[in-house]
């Protein structure tokens, strides 16, 4: 013959909440649909109905207030996650602007030069920054600045990175390494 499967329990989750268990007429088995159900075993005797339905209402409470936290907090991860990408791609974006005004400085210091207007072809990295960033913005720029000082010295090749001495002190500069064949339309 064809085997028959049984049915899935019938567990009563909702009287499970309460405390009490579903029992049938042999109390080993497992009750399978609900006319098999012969009394309520309470897993708890002494609770009161009354008692019963407010626990029962307090964990249901509980189990949902506990799922709105959940989603609060994935909710305000996701706010932290976005604020933090545009911070990352407004500071890439000034990133990119300090490089161009850097290029700039640089090739205008090395034109300067060749018109005899500038003792030395090349200008401090220094001298650069305190031209192009005020005092009271370098500690909030200092990021941007690293950055940008690292992006041209590995993306750059029209500016060279060299160690001068300079007034008796070693310092990085910046020397513009383009041939002078350019007009300022080019710029």
């Amino acid at each position: 013959g064809v085997s028959q499967r049984p049915a899935a329990p019938f567990t009563g989750t909702g009287v499970w909440l309460l405390g009490a268990g579903l029992k049938g007429e042999d109390p080993s088995e497992l009750v399978t649909t609900v006319d098999k159900v012969v009394c309520l075993e309470s897993s708890r005797p002494r609770m009161g109905v009354g008692c019963r339905l407010s626990r029962a209402l307090l964990t249901a409470v509980t189990n949902v207030l506990i799922f709105f936290w959940c989603l609060a907090f994935l909710w305000g991860l996701l706010i932290l996650l976005k604020y933090r990408w545009r911070k990352l791609e407004e500071e890439e974006q000034a990133m990119y602007e300090m490089v161009k005004k850097i290029i700039d400085v640089v090739q205008d210091h090395y034109v300067d030069w060749e018109q005899d207007m500038e003792r030395y072809p090349y200008v401090g990295i220094l001298h650069v920054r305190d031209t192009l960033i005020p005092p009271q913005s370098r500690r909030r720029m200092k990021r941007v600045w690293d950055r940008a000082v690292e992006f041209l010295a590995s993306n750059e090749s029209r500016i060279q990175t060299e160690s001068h001495r300079v007034a008796g002190e070693d310092m990085l500069v910046w020397r513009w390494t383009k041939p002078s064949s350019f007009s300022d339309s080019e710029r």
